[in-house]
């Protein structure tokens, strides 16, 4: 019988899998409403953000938190303003600082998946939030790489505001990816200071717009901030950034990973980095977005 949450780790490639048998059962789309707007099943107040347990956790142990946006059911994060975004940004560095309190907790992974695309069964714009007890291996091994952003990107920048640039990786795995850094070293979103925040929230709205002008359309996408570990260890090399990738190499075409990338552990990026960063790069929204009421 296998446990509603099962960690396993695969004997020779050291890759750690969950097996979650109980999210077999949850519902792909709610049957009535939308849960997340207000007077739903997960907002029965007014709100404007908002976070609560998820109720098909892929982890016990309240591991799981849910993060919503905005009481607006069809609002997109550029939509919101600046105002709207520090807001999110707010709370995601409140949850970060209260999860990552917990003995058991050794590194928070704030998220988001937008996009039936990349498996999003709700659209109401939200994001989530897991609490692992150990430090997942991709940001390990970006941890033991010292990742740092580079100094100057050249023709793969995109956008930046002060104290923040956006810049296309150099070989990246998606055929959209930007990331988000500051130009000056903070292990985690917590550490951001007030301004920086600000700065960082008008980064966000610009790319997100820019993102949804690309194929004029809204853009499936997936966000992650990488952070550093919250099991009391010191992390001087911990700089803290935002990645942003989309599986769309055309608009509605995805590039899907084939047998040879999985199998050879090697991937083939048709588009071109530096290609995709100078189209980003002409797609400023002017004016800027109007937040909603």
């Amino acid at each position: 019988m296998t446990a509603p949450t099962d960690q396993r780790i695969d004997p020779y490639l050291g890759t750690v899998v969950h097996v979650v048998g109980t999210r077999q059962a949850r519902p792909n789309l709610p049957s009535t409403g939308c849960p997340f707007c207000v007077g739903g099943l997960e907002a029965p107040e007014p709100y404007e953000v908002r976070w609560f347990r998820n109720r098909w956790p892929a982890m016990e142990g309240d591991r799981c938190e849910v993060v919503l946006y905005t009481s607006h059911h069809d609002a997109t994060l550029p939509s919101l303003g600046v105002p709207g975004v520090r807001k999110v940004i707010d709370l995601w560095a409140e949850r970060t600082l209260a999860l990552g309190a917990r003995d058991d907790v050794d590194f928070v992974l704030v998220f988001e998946n937008r996009g039936a695309e990349v498996g999003a069964t709700i659209s109401h714009p939200h994001g989530q939030i897991y609490a692992y007890d150990h430090v997942p291996q991709r940001p390990a091994s970006l941890l033991s790489a010292g990742w740092k952003p580079e100094a100057d990107c050249g023709d793969r920048f995109v956008a930046g505001t002060e104290g923040w640039s956006a810049c296309v990786p150099v070989a990246s795995t998606f055929p959209i990816a930007i990331t988000i850094a500051p130009t000056e070293c903070v292990p985690d979103l917590p550490s951001v200071d007030s301004a920086g925040r600000d700065a960082l929230a008008a980064l966000l709205v610009d790319v997100y717009a820019r993102l949804d002008r690309l194929y004029d359309q809204p853009l499936p996408y997936m966000m992650w901030l990488n952070q550093q570990p919250t099991d009391g260890q010191d992390w001087p090399q911990a700089w803290f950034n935002i990645e942003i990738v989309s599986p769309w190499r055309s608009a509605g075409v995805a590039r899907f990973i084939a047998a040879a990338e999985v199998g050879g552990g090697e991937y083939f990026n048709p588009v071109i980095p530096e290609g995709l960063a100078r189209q980003l790069l002409a797609l400023a929204l002017t004016p800027a977005p109007v937040p909603l009421e």
